[in-house]
């Protein structure tokens, strides 16, 4: 299935809640028009057959009838019935409901998008940016559909951007957000498909009070067939990030992957921590981490922000990788997100297969989030 396919089976939720809401703003004030029918082509008549004097003696105006004679009445034959095609072509369109774009449908959207986790002022700023040129002029949903999505791809293209592989070795990519929003899986599903790429990638399990997550980083390494260094439960996890970059350097890696624990953006011991992870990768490597990338679940609608924003202040963060979208129908946030901080969106992740980490591609995104035909 193609990543389109993906989206928009697994956006289902984002896209019927806009769908369904483009929908009724425009059935509530909107009228049917019907479609235009497709011209039906009917067989030709036969020609009346009339005796005509010669050319040369050829009236140049037509011939009147006698007053006293009647008009003799033509032979009328039964219109022919329209094959299938035609009657399917020409006498099945369904009317199409249209409504004037004006200032209280303008409200109804801005409420939509707001619903859908897009926030107040990328609300606004969408549905003016629709409206311009088009004010008073009436539109079906497919055709308000069609210019939001375009107004998505806009704000999206300048941030869809692949994480940057530089010629220093090892580059490291520091891994941060906050407990439950799929680092360890996203660590798992990058080292497997930067494997795939012919890279040479080391995972640093840098989560060291959980063993359960040093666990399940262990079963991802085994699958993607990547070493995963560890450390006694409780240990400090920068010096374990020290080691693991002075092993991945010894052993010529391309990648090395560090992984962090889960902290709430509001706990200011656990942001500290994470600082000092910085502080002393940097002893190593000055310009290290390389990319410091922050897993969001899409799941916590406008919370994402206030995350970007701490987690900015305390690791640098370079770019973001946003999972769980196939669990929430706010995916809007997404649209937040680039609108407001212009991070990088690295990837998303639509599932729990090794190929649900997929480049983020905004025209498909806004597509299947409005829940609009790829040919569109």
């Amino acid at each position: 299935m193609s990543l389109f396919g993906k989206l928009k089976e697994r956006l289902f939720k984002s896209s019927t809640k806009l769908e369904e809401g483009l929908d009724a703003i425009v059935q509530e004030g909107g009228t049917a028009e019907p479609a235009a029918p497709e011209p039906v082509a009917a067989e030709p008549a036969a020609p009346v057959q009339q005796a005509t004097p010669d050319a040369t003696d050829a009236p140049e105006a037509p011939v009147q009838a006698p007053a006293a004679q009647p008009a003799p009445q033509p032979n009328v034959q039964p219109a022919a019935r329209p094959g299938i095609l035609g009657r399917l072509m020409g006498r099945s369109q369904p009317d199409v409901v249209r409504r004037v774009l004006d200032d209280a449908m303008l409200e109804q959207l801005e409420e939509l998008l707001i619903a859908s986790d897009m926030g107040v002022d990328t609300a606004l700023r969408v549905s003016a940016n629709m409206a311009e040129g088009r004010f008073g002029k009436r539109l079906s949903t497919d055709e308000i559909k069609a210019l939001l999505a375009a107004e998505l791809a806009r704000i999206l293209e300048p941030v869809a951007r692949p994480m940057p592989i530089y010629p220093k070795r090892p580059q490291v990519v520091l891994v941060v957000g906050v407990n439950g929003s799929g680092k360890t899986t996203t660590i798992g599903k990058l080292a497997s498909q930067f494997r795939a790429a012919g890279k040479t990638v080391v995972i640093a399990a840098g989560d060291t009070f959980r063993a359960a997550a040093v666990a399940q980083l262990q079963v991802w390494g085994e699958r993607a067939g990547v070493p995963v260094l560890t450390a006694p439960e409780g240990s400090d996890p920068a010096s374990l990030a020290f080691d693991a970059m002075t092993k991945a350097e010894a052993e010529g890696a391309d990648l090395l992957l560090i992984d962090t624990a889960g902290r709430l953006q509001n706990r200011k011991d656990l942001m500290e921590e994470l600082a000092k992870i910085v502080r002393v990768i940097r002893k190593k490597d000055p310009e290290a981490p390389h990319n410091t990338l922050l897993v969001l679940d899409a799941t916590t609608g406008q919370n994402a922000l206030s995350q970007v924003d701490i987690f900015r202040q305390i690791a640098d963060v370079s770019g973001l990788v946003m999972t769980k979208l196939d669990g929430t129908a706010k995916g809007g946030v997404l649209v937040a997100l680039a609108d407001r901080f212009g991070l990088p969106i690295h990837a998303i992740g639509v599932g729990e297969q090794i190929d649900d980490l997929a480049p983020f591609d905004p025209q498909e995104f806004a597509q299947a989030l409005t829940g609009l035909d790829a040919q569109h």
